[in-house]
């Protein structure tokens, strides 16, 4: 039981931790450019949104709790 105690503070402790050393999100506004990020496709691929730019307009569309059961 003790074990088990400790082993919930440490992780409560980590998560505050790292929530605090993240910092803030920043939205983006419409019209507003997205940085340069990397994303894994399937097969291992790495796409850059900088080479996707490269060939046209870009829309990022997030399906929010797609996966998770409703």
């Amino acid at each position: 039981m003790k074990y088990s105690r400790k082993m919930l503070c440490g992780v409560l402790l980590g998560t505050l931790v790292g929530l605090m050393c993240a910092g803030p999100a920043n939205a983006l506004e419409v019209g507003q450019k997205a940085p340069d990020f990397t994303l894994t496709a399937p097969g291992n691929k790495q796409v850059k949104l900088a080479d996707l730019l490269g060939k046209g307009p870009v829309v990022l569309y997030t399906f929010v709790d797609a996966f998770g059961a409703a």
